[in-house]
């Protein structure tokens, strides 16, 4: 008999590319489409800022519009996630819940819950994989149960699987014709789409990214037309202090789902194809849906992997508890220009380019303030649009060098690389109005220029924009040896996530995954040698990894 069906939107918040609701709707004759606005769930993770939240409603929105062409709606329902679920249920019939399959611990402990609610109510519960590239407990198995802990090592694992799934097929109005959903349910007042103000939320739209499928389809068309960019690209050639993202912007539809990593991943595949040269992993675009789900994978499986305490594979550091410099860092007040204005840009807009990223973190941590990295992994958490549980705790472990990168040596200079790039400091007269008199000769060190040059340009140093907070080179010097110790006291936790081998920018991978018949009967005989060393020694561990961080940049 067709089912009756819940089909629960979380992060997939699309029609295309979404294999789960394919399901629903080709096994059941009634559905409802609902989001389940669980504040307390939400944010029990995880910081939610006011852009996020604004973002998140556009993209409800957005898939309630989309959905009412189709002749259905969103069903949008506040209150605690299980007791909201399981009203309903009993309210409507329901014989099968349905919902993507996420990876972090919080949404596995609700998948768990929901279950046993299955279990109880006596409805059926399916959900796959359409958030990632991959089903993660693949690449675990290939990996000898255990996640890769290096992008080559990841690299490795991935020759053997293949490429991505395809996405899944079209959803079109006849799915929604034969498998109808009853919306003279969704004007009633309880299942319409909250304002901000209605959670107590201020209106506080990213000005440069509207939340949603439809927004994030055009912009990817917008992309892919440039194919000779596509083919080119390569992340550290990308300039961090442009005055509009030189990157695709893309990551902020990735994270809430707005926008399928395997369409992304597919199509860019058919752009390489024609071409005779283009750029590789790790550099290259594709190489980038590939580092998501690197740390995706690497999240899945390793306790802890949002904090310090309790993570087998991060560096235990006593980290410097300083709440006030802590502060400054947090509101862009370190005296540094190009830092500031970095975090000036992360308020306002709630993106900030990658390698921006990479200074801000690395001054916080490693480079100047020697201040734990899970202070400024909570502060992305919150200001950021793109802010994820897995990349973002992956990343603020690799820039603080606590795990994945091991050339600690190489430290952001808060002076010297921002003016490489951008010597006039165009960046920072936007996002630090208070310095854009300066001559460009003084602005990224604003302390150096004489008081008649202060006075001239209508901004003395210590009184209208604070003094450094810190001397870079004896803080980073000072910090470098630290640094050092550690490491050499915990030299087999930093072993974990360290290859002894060759770079993976060095792997002159064409494309890393085969496709063709030959391919195939390869990959077969790779995974039954893979499966049959594994029986022999079940505790084998993975090559160890040494990555140098592509993006990285020695500029002091």
């Amino acid at each position: 008999m067709p089912h009756r069906t819940i089909h629960i939107f979380r992060k997939g918040l699309r029609l295309h590319d979404n294999p789960t609701l394919v399901a629903a709707l080709e096994t059941s004759d009634i559905i409802y489409p609902v989001y389940i606005l669980d504040k307390n769930f939400m944010t029990s993770s995880s910081v939610i800022g006011s852009k996020r939240w604004n973002f998140l409603l556009q993209s409800i929105e957005d898939l309630h519009c989309n959905l009412q062409k189709l002749n259905s709606c969103l069903f949008v329902i506040q209150g605690d996630y299980q007791s909201v679920l399981r009203e309903h249920v009993q309210k409507w019939h329901i014989t099968q819940v349905t919902f993507d399959l996420e990876i972090e611990p919080y949404y596995k402990g609700m998948d768990e819950r929901i279950r046993a609610m299955g279990q109880e109510l006596g409805f059926d519960v399916v959900s796959k994989v359409a958030h990632t590239l991959y089903d993660v407990k693949s690449i675990l198995a290939l990996n000898y149960g255990k996640p890769p802990l290096t992008y080559k090592n990841f690299l490795r694992v991935l020759s053997v699987l293949g490429d991505p799934d395809k996405p899944a097929r079209q959803i079109t109005l006849e799915d929604f014709i034969k498998c109808t959903t009853p919306t003279e349910f969704a004007a009633e007042e309880y299942y319409r789409i909250p304002k901000p103000e209605d959670l107590g939320i201020c209106r506080d739209c990213a000005p440069n990214w509207k939340g949603g499928e439809s927004e994030a389809l055009c912009r990817l068309e917008q992309h892919l037309e440039k194919q000779g960019w596509v083919a080119n690209f390569q992340k550290p050639q990308t300039v961090p202090n442009s005055l509009l993202p030189s990157t695709t912007g893309l990551s902020p539809y990735f994270s809430f789902g707005c926008l399928s990593a395997r369409v992304f991943y597919h199509r860019l595949s058919n752009i390489y194809a024609q071409s005779k040269n283009h750029s590789l992993p790790p550099v290259s675009l594709q190489g980038q849906l590939l580092w998501r789900e690197f740390f995706y994978t690497a999240a899945s499986s390793t306790p802890n992997f949002t904090h310090m305490v309790g993570n087998p594979i991060c560096l235990q550091i006593e980290w410097y508890k300083n709440e006030e410099q802590l502060q400054k860092w947090r509101e862009g007040k370190t005296g540094f220009p190009w830092i500031d204005a970095i975090m000036a840009q992360l308020h306002e807009e709630g993106w900030i380019h990658h390698l921006a990223r990479h200074a801000v973190a690395c001054f916080l941590t490693r480079g100047d303030l020697w201040i734990s990295w899970e202070e400024g992994m909570k502060v992305f958490e919150e200001l950021l649009l793109d802010a994820d549980y897995s990349i973002n705790a992956g990343n603020w472990m690799w820039l603080s060098a606590s795990a994945f990168f091991h050339h600690y040596t190489r430290i952001f200079c808060p002076v010297r690389f921002g003016r490489r790039t951008d010597p006039e400091g165009n960046y920072i007269r936007k996002y630090l109005p208070v310095l854009k008199n300066f001559p460009a000769k003084y602005i990224y060190a604003p302390w150096t220029a004489p008081e008649e040059i202060q006075k001239q340009s209508g901004c003395l140093i210590g009184k209208d924009y604070p003094l450094p907070m810190v001397d870079h080179t004896t803080a980073s010097e000072h910090n470098l040896q630290l640094m050092r110790l550690v490491r050499e006291a915990q030299q087999k936790t930093a072993q974990l996530t360290t290859d002894i081998a060759d770079d993976p920018m060095e792997l002159n991978l064409k494309h890393p995954f085969k496709t063709d018949k030959e391919s195939v009967l390869e990959n077969k005989v790779k995974r039954r040698c893979l499966e049959e060393t594994a029986g022999e020694d079940g505790n084998r561990q993975s090559d160890l990894v040494q990555s140098l961080d592509p993006c990285e940049v020695k500029v002091c």
